[in-house]
């Protein structure tokens, strides 16, 4: 694939991009931004392009890279943000996207976002990042965390020690945006000479071994910037590297460099000691790197290692100001003595999912009588009466007023409302930091089953979209742990399926209780629900670990981000714009066609009956052995394209097969309903709390949606994966709905 150039220079191979801000064709120089997870690199993306980007605060978030766009004297520049990563070793797929596009991707500037409370930790990346390229403005982020932490950070000896120019910040209120576009700027124009720090000595036996590879690198290209670094790539083995040796990619990346670009080699003294070599090609340099890589000493990349720590740690040190007092009280550690204690951590994250499921409950039943009221009782009758009006054919407003209009309106009063009031509260747990407490939590009992720990955030990520969480899997370096993070993934119950869980609870569960504790009892069955989801993944993982995924789990490093203020009305605005709304819309876009197929099959006759009746009545059977009917299992096959649609679907299912004079009219679905009589509908129609409390569970173990399941494709790249994907919640679905039909009817002998 050839670089996209413009004005005559190379700037980027940008086909896989994500966009997300308004497409444009013209920009003058490419940027982009690098940095570790939790360093507040998605909100300086944000607040130098514009964008309401949302950002979290685990590690791996951001798994695809993103663009988007800003204007600086003049100049337009096309930001990217890459995979926050721990280094450029290119062990995950994190790794490979950030290390691809800074060395093959060519661009103009590379912005380093740094965290000034863990200095030393992220001048890991920082000191791999400057070994790649000289074009590097560091932004020196959360500089207000480091003054309420006591932390003091001298940007101008930093500055000095790299190098590169640093650029103090506080991206969350805007500190130091504007002096950080025009550093980019700056640097772009090349008006800002570099002098990049390089780890350039180590022991005498490690740099002779370094300098015999890289003298067959500067042979080979005389002028490549970086020659150090890509000598320790072949030595290490790196495919990537040396796929572009042998193609011939590393020599176009130096003749497409402009020579006025093309920085002095930095090279070690020893590199003049190392025996000459006659290195024609790129297949010489192979050559040459796959021989002294069979001489290496067993802990020659340790000894790379810690000599990169050790630089990490005297330059962190040169940089830190004297005369700071350290804050006395330790506000985070307090809190996480009590979030991630074996005793209280896991009662207080239930305690929290009931608080915010009651909440959600208790708030959400107003405003969908009002939603209902005006878009079931009155839009649907001004409607009506309007194709009416025009002499529109019957089967025409039956069509479109009645199959839909109605269950588009269905599903904007029944879902918008505890959407609006969960994802907020939600969103302020993450951007408080909490849920990575709740993966640390979780991480020794996905050890023990088998799986990786890090699929404690695909999880979380779950919760909110289980397509969302399949892509997020990618954090997990282990192909077999990966996949058990995927196949389980749906044991996640995402958005689609709370107005489900939230709407039954309320109307079966909580009925069972006095109305002052009604709302109570309904958010803990909703939680009750949601763990025994959590139940079900460890069962599932530690089944797949011990059958088809044999395997050990592997270690991984988990960082606990610090606690930070929510933003109240930044949480809002995202939560409302990037989730609800946009979940909203998808739920609609599958609602209208589902509409005008249950219009269909409750319109259709085949031999006197209505193809609703016909399959209604021949899922029966298998439904009321399962707790449920065959109203149920029609709605969850006509709901495949998504979650969300499933209760409307049932309420209009009921309404067509079960013959109800007060609610429809000729051959329409037409009801109107208000969020109270949903439950006089359904116990009219044979509906107990056991066909509840199984349709709850059955919401939680069925097939995953068909956005899912074709990412689950997309990601494994398997049919047979994607199959048990599939089929594994359905079959653990059918077996519990119907132990707990056969005991629930043993019990009290229904």
């Amino acid at each position: 694939m050839s670089p996209t150039t413009f004005r005559g220079q190379a700037l980027a191979r940008d086909a896989d991009l994500v966009q997300l801000a308004t497409r444009s064709e013209r920009f003058d120089h490419l940027v982009a931004l690098a940095g570790n997870p939790n360093t507040g690199k998605s909100t300086v993306f944000n607040a130098l392009t514009g964008l309401r980007q949302h950002t979290g605060n685990w590690p791996g978030k951001t798994v695809t890279r993103a663009e988007g766009y800003f204007v600086a004297g003049g100049t337009r520049f096309k930001l990217v943000d890459l995979p926050g990563t721990y280094s450029l070793q290119a062990a995950s797929d994190d790794e490979q996207v950030a290390r691809d596009m800074l060395l093959f991707g060519r661009p103009d500037v590379t912005v380093l976002v740094l965290d000034a409370t863990r200095l030393e930790r992220n001048l890991n990346l920082a000191l791999q990042v400057l070994a790649i390229t000289p074009r590097v403005v560091v932004c020196l982020n959360l500089m207000d965390e480091a003054r309420r932490r006591g932390i003091g950070v001298d940007p101008l000896a930093l500055s000095r020690e790299l190098g590169v120019p640093v650029i103090p910040a506080s991206a969350r209120s805007g500190e130091g945006i504007e002096a950080l576009r025009e550093a980019v700027r700056a640097m772009a124009a090349g008006e800002t000479p570099t002098t990049p720090y390089r780890v350039a000595r180590f022991d005498a036996d490690t740099e002779s071994t370094i300098a015999t590879v890289e003298t067959a690198v500067l042979d080979a290209y005389p002028d490549l910037p970086n020659s150090r670094w890509v000598a320790l790539r072949l030595l290490n083995a790196d495919e990537r590297v040396e796929a572009a040796v042998q193609n011939g990619e590393l020599a176009a990346l130096v003749a497409e460099r402009p020579p006025a670009a093309r920085p002095t080699p930095v090279a070690s003294a020893a590199i003049h000691d190392a025996s000459p070599v006659a290195v024609q090609s790129g297949n010489d340099v192979l050559a040459v790197a796959s021989a002294v890589r069979w001489r290496l000493a067993a802990d020659f990349q340790d000894r790379i290692t810690e000599g990169i720590y050790r630089a990490a740690e005297a330059i962190a040190t040169a940089s830190r100001l004297g005369g700071v007092q350290r804050l006395r009280f330790d506000f985070d550690r307090t809190l996480d003595r009590w979030l991630t204690s074996p005793l209280t951590g896991f009662p207080i994250m239930v305690l929290l999912l009931g608080i915010v499921f009651w909440l959600t409950i208790a708030g959400a039943n107003v405003p969908s009588a009002m939603l209902g009221t005006l878009l079931v009782d009155h839009g649907h009758a001004w409607l009506s009466s309007l194709f009416t009006a025009a002499g529109a054919p019957d089967w025409l407003r039956g069509f479109v007023v009645d199959g839909v209009y109605l269950a588009t309106a269905w599903v904007i009063a029944v879902m918008l409302p505890p959407m609006a009031i969960f994802f907020p509260l939600f969103t302020l747990l993450e951007d408080f930091g909490y849920l990575p407490r709740v993966a640390f939590n979780l991480d020794a009992l996905f050890r023990r089953v088998g799986a990786h720990g890090k699929q404690a955030l695909t999880m979380c990520m779950g919760f909110g979209c289980n397509a969302a969480g399949v892509v997020a899997t990618r954090v997990i370096d282990s192909p077999r742990e990966r996949l058990v993070a995927i196949i389980t993934n749906n044991f996640s119950l995402c958005n689609g399926r709370w107005p489900t869980q939230i709407l039954l609870a309320t109307v079966f569960v909580g009925a069972l209780a006095p109305p002052a504790l009604a709302g109570l009892v309904s958010a803990s069955a909703v939680v009750s629900v949601t763990l025994i989801g959590v139940a079900a993944m460890f069962f599932a993982s530690w089944l797949l670990t011990r059958t088809v995924l044999r395997g050990e789990a592997t270690s991984f490093s988990l960082e606990l981000p610090p606690y930070r203020p929510p933003r109240l009305w930044q949480t809002l605005y995202t939560s409302l714009i990037d989730r609800t709304l946009i979940v909203l819309w998808r739920a609609i876009a599958f609602a209208a066609p589902a509409g005008a197929v249950i219009w269909l099959v409750g319109n259709v006759s085949v031999g006197g009956a209505t193809l609703a009746d016909l399959l209604v009545r021949w899922l029966e059977p298998a439904g009321l052995l399962l707790g449920l009917n065959g109203v149920i299992l029609l709605a969850y096959v006509i709901a495949i394209p998504a979650n969300e649609i499933v209760i409307p679907t049932v309420l209009m299912l009921t309404v067509l097969t079960g013959g109800v004079p007060e609610a429809g009219a000729g051959a329409g679905v037409l009801f109107e309903l208000d969020a109270a009589d949903v439950g006089v509908l359904l116990r009219e129609h044979g509906w107990t709390t056991l066909t509840a409390v199984c349709t709850m569970l059955f919401s939680l173990l069925h097939n995953p949606c068909s956005t899912t399941i074709y990412t689950i494709y997309r990601e494994t790249g398997s049919a047979r994966w994607t199959a048990l994907a599939t089929l594994m919640p359905l079959g653990m679905g059918a077996v519990v709905c119907f132990l707990v039909a056969q005991v629930w009817r043993l019990v009290t002998g229904a």
